[in-house]
């Protein structure tokens, strides 16, 4: 919509009585603090965009740099630099709200939120995801009311772990019936030397609280089976598979497949690793564990670690793999890793990534 011109020589600053009007009018008003100063509150319609981000992200929310362009941050310092950057850049228009949000809510002006809306975040902690317009406030409040089962809290399942605590997965549960021995420590980093003989289940327990003590973490000390396996994942948004053996892997298809969630498969076998999302209830439909290994391959054919061994980082590599999935699906991004697989050899230093179909006559994802 057309917006009126600013007077020539107009100053850089425009007062925020001036400047809601304007917002009031469509106007876009661009909130460039950084994510923790928001748990003060924002300015009615204001879209936030840190100043580090402004010049990148300026052109895709305002494309017509003959419009007016509104700043604003907490006292009007660094809106009007920003400001002034954006005039460099063709926005002639560009102006900041003098004295900030502090003078925005002093004057009465409308507010978006108050500190209240956003004290059940710890802004300070996120601060760099919140920035990032895939997640925001909202998108943290997704994930902190997450729950993720993790298979295993060996060399796939620790990393995962980690950076899923650390992003704010509200809810994550283990699920091994092992204890921590000696040869795990070179890839399994939720365990420390200390840990010799503790439950697999406990000291990745410690490790993630202490990394984040706001995470609900449950131990489950079990083999996941197919007994048990649709009673334990009852409840939960996404199952990360980080088993080492085709019994349980198959154990946590078909309980995916019964409950309708999606299950973040990763494997590693020496240099090389490989993860993939299996998820027939996926829109538009995915394969499932069974669609790729219809049956388990004879022993000689899929040794275990601790028979063919593994470079310790490429479970790192996987499991984060498996993370940054997990966080695509609890937030609605991105295209996760649903009829694609993608395999990662760490002596060529590549990634290959090959399509894998659903089985129409797959015995479990096909009834």
């Amino acid at each position: 919509m057309s917006t009126p011109a600013p007077r020539p020589g107009t100053p850089v600053e425009l007062d925020p009585g001036a400047a809601c009007d304007l917002v009031r009018r469509g106007v876009a008003l661009l909130d460039v603090r950084d994510a923790p100063e928001l748990a003060t509150g924002m300015a009615d319609g204001a879209r936030h965009v840190p100043l580090c981000e402004l010049e990148r992200r300026a052109p895709e929310l305002e494309p017509d740099r003959s419009q007016v362009v509104l700043l604003i941050c907490a006292s009007g310092r660094r809106s009007r630099q920003g400001a002034e950057r954006l005039r460099t850049l063709g926005y002639g228009r560009a102006m900041s709200v003098a004295g900030g949000f502090q003078r925005w809510r002093a004057e009465g002006l409308p507010v978006a939120r108050s500190p209240d809306e956003v004290a059940d975040l710890d802004v300070e902690r996120y601060a760099r995801q919140l920035t990032l317009p895939e997640v925001g406030l909202d998108g943290q409040r997704r994930l902190r009311d997450a729950r993720v089962l993790l298979v295993g809290a060996g060399g796939l399942g620790s990393p995962a772990a980690l950076y899923l605590a650390a992003a704010g997965v509200g809810h994550l549960t283990l699920v091994d019936d092992d204890r921590v021995e000696r040869s795990n420590l070179h890839r399994q980093v939720l365990h420390g030397d200390a840990d010799t003989g503790r439950l697999k289940i406990d000291s990745g327990a410690a490790t993630l609280q202490a990394l984040n003590p706001t995470v609900e973490v449950t131990r489950v000390e079990r083999r996941l089976t197919a007994a048990n396996a649709r009673t334990l994942l009852e409840g939960a948004h996404v199952a990360l598979d980080g088993a080492d053996n085709f019994a349980t892997r198959y154990a946590v298809n078909d309980a995916c497949i019964a409950l309708g969630i999606p299950q973040v498969h990763g494997s590693v076998f020496r240099f090389e690793g490989q993860v993939t999302v299996l998820w027939p209830a996926a829109p538009g439909g995915g394969p499932c564990y069974r669609c790729l290994y219809p049956e388990a391959p004879p022993p000689e054919l899929a040794p275990s670690c601790g028979e063919a061994g593994v470079l310790g980082v490429v479970p790192g590599v996987i499991g984060l793999l498996q993370a940054a999935e997990t966080l695509k699906l609890l937030l609605g991004v991105g295209s996760p890793l649903v009829g694609r697989l993608l395999q990662y050899d760490a002596l060529r230093g590549s990634f290959d990534e090959f399509d894998v179909a659903r089985t129409p006559a797959c015995p479990a994802c096909a009834r």
